[in-house]
């Protein structure tokens, strides 16, 4: 993946990725964070989002921010926000709001997704802010009390929907594993070529947030998928694998996945 500055001929491409960057020139950078606050009621209607469909909107969410076009338009309000982002350690918080929390964020500039069933969510993307420089509307919101359920088990996964797949072994809050299945998202989209960026954007994102089966899971690590590896800042140890994404235009090393 390129680091350099100049800008894609893609217009499906977000600013560069720092994966080729060292570790201490990412650390280096000037560290931004991508906020997502997602709307959780105290009752309905709307009332909380079930779970699984907050953690596929968030990362819905994600992409749809990647592929705005003032995003990856080199003369767009967010480009260089998302740039010097993806230049840093790629991070991203998710807050929650509700009543008037929520209609203050809703004033900032960014993209509301919104899920599907009967318990949909709501979540507000905007583009990157520096890592101690919040606007003053969401940095008063809080981190905690994201926790969610889905009110029945999610079902299997439509043939050929890319899914990102959670690790069974870790225990995550809905708040934290909806930033993993963010990370998530933005890494296959990151390995697609220009025309399936195009295609999965043309279609809405179609995408699935699943845990994977236990028995499952360490070959998924293995297939050359791209894996989320969390930087350990909150909940779980530095390291640790929390996603992995599997798309269908994404190639598997033979004897991985399935």
């Amino acid at each position: 993946m390129s680091t350099s500055d100049a800008p894609s001929t893609d217009p499906f491409t977000a600013p560069a990725a720092p994966a080729a960057r060292e570790a201490a020139d990412r650390d280096a950078a000037p560290q931004y964070v991508l906020p997502l606050v997602v709307r959780i009621e105290r009752s309905a209607p709307p009332g909380p989002p079930a779970r699984t469909d907050a953690l596929q909107t968030a990362a819905r969410a994600v992409l749809v921010m990647l592929s705005d076009e003032r995003a990856t338009d080199p003369g767009g309000d967010w480009h260089r926000a998302v740039r010097d982002w993806q230049d840093g350690r790629i991070r991203k918080v998710v807050r929650r709001a509700r009543g008037a929390e929520w209609r203050r964020a809703c004033a900032l500039p960014g993209v509301t997704v919104t899920g599907g069933g009967e318990h949909p969510a709501e979540v507000r993307v905007f583009p990157p802010v520096p890592l101690d420089g919040w606007p003053r509307d969401l940095a008063r919101l809080q981190v905690s009390g994201t926790e969610l359920e889905d009110p029945v088990p999610p079902a299997a996964p439509e043939p050929g929907t890319p899914v990102l797949w959670l690790n069974p072994g870790l225990e995550m809050s809905a708040g934290k594993a909806m930033a993993q299945a963010g990370h998530g998202a933005q890494l296959a989209w990151l390995a697609l070529d220009g025309a399936a960026r195009a295609a999965w954007r043309a279609a809405g994102f179609p995408l699935a947030v699943r845990t994977a089966p236990h028995e499952r899971w360490e070959r998924l690590t293995e297939s050359g998928l791209p894996v989320v590896r969390d930087a350990g800042f909150t909940e779980i140890a530095p390291g640790s694998a929390t996603v992995v994404a599997e798309h269908p235009a994404l190639p598997v090393r033979q004897g991985g996945g399935d």
